[in-house]
């Protein structure tokens, strides 16, 4: 058996193919992003999803897309904890722009970006992946994401910059004081996700003027420090894989119109395409 496994910070998707790369099994668990997660949960994370330890012993080889993982180091704790669940496995991990890549791919090159906890963006042309810019993470970078647009409406509540409505409601839905945010944004192992969280508010009222504002802002930054340092960006079609390009879909096109560029496919879980990828030129 292969598994294919596309790991976010939030959640990882995992396929399990048979002999005959046909799928067997979907199954879901937490994200395994190595910059944020301990890694001493991975194991046990994975031993909680009793269809994966069912066959833990029948897969052989493992292929791991995951954010975090453009750098050797973090490559190698993911190699390190899965070996010890899937202890007969050749495990391959790279990084999650790979995954976007071969993804989104339509048989022309194009711009690929991740829009989703997170965000990141390359180059791929069918062959060679380029990636121009590096990822700074929630704290520097992560333009247009799901943390982005949770520290923004978060950020805006307590400095009483939301119109009186959305304030109200804000604290009503979360009760949330400055104690509870700093200590998760902090003081926990997942404060992109959690920020991230908060997108579930600004979806549900995305057609208010203010949110609808402050997200194409935030589309905007994404675009002009994610996309327009591609020399190909004028010409190339750009895709997008995740579910805040995906929830947000109008909002980005609106932003991408703005600035004459030309958004293709928006997709909110690549893994279906990913698989395909990997049965028709991997496998």
């Amino acid at each position: 058996m292969v598994a294919i496994v596309d790991s976010g910070s939030t959640k990882s998707d995992w396929v399990i193919l048979d002999e005959f790369k046909q799928v067997f099994l979907k199954t879901e668990t937490i994200g395994f992003n190595p910059n944020f997660i301990n890694k001493e949960l991975i194991v046990p994370e994975i031993e909680k999803n009793t269809s994966l330890t069912s066959v833990k012993n029948s897969i052989k080889k493992i292929y791991f897309y995951g954010s975090g993982c453009g750098i050797q180091k973090n490559c190698d704790t993911i190699v390190e904890e899965l070996g010890k669940v899937f202890g007969d496995a050749e495990v391959t991990v790279r990084e999650d722009l790979l995954a976007a890549a071969y993804a989104a791919y339509q048989g022309r090159p194009a711009i690929v970006c991740i829009m989703g906890t997170g965000s990141n963006s390359c180059y791929f042309d069918g062959t060679d992946l380029k990636i121009k810019l590096p990822s700074l993470g929630f704290m520097m970078g992560d333009e247009g994401s799901g943390s982005a647009i949770g520290k923004q409406l978060v950020r805006r509540f307590f400095m009483q910059k939301l119109p009186e409505d959305l304030s109200r409601e804000f604290q009503e839905i979360y009760n949330l004081t400055i104690d509870d945010a700093l200590k998760n944004m902090y003081h926990t192992t997942r404060p992109n996700a959690y920020l991230a969280n908060f997108n579930k508010f600004v979806i549900d009222r995305k057609d208010h003027p203010y949110l609808r504002t402050m997200v194409l802002e935030e589309m905007k930054n994404f675009f002009d420090y994610q996309v327009l340092p591609y020399e190909e960006s004028k010409d190339a079609e750009i895709n997008f894989i995740g579910s805040i390009a995906y929830y947000y879909e109008d909002i980005l096109r609106s932003a991408a119109a703005e600035l004459n560029l030309n958004v293709g496919h928006v997709v909110q879980k690549p893994i279906e395409s990913l698989v395909n990828y990997h049965v028709k030129y991997i496998l």
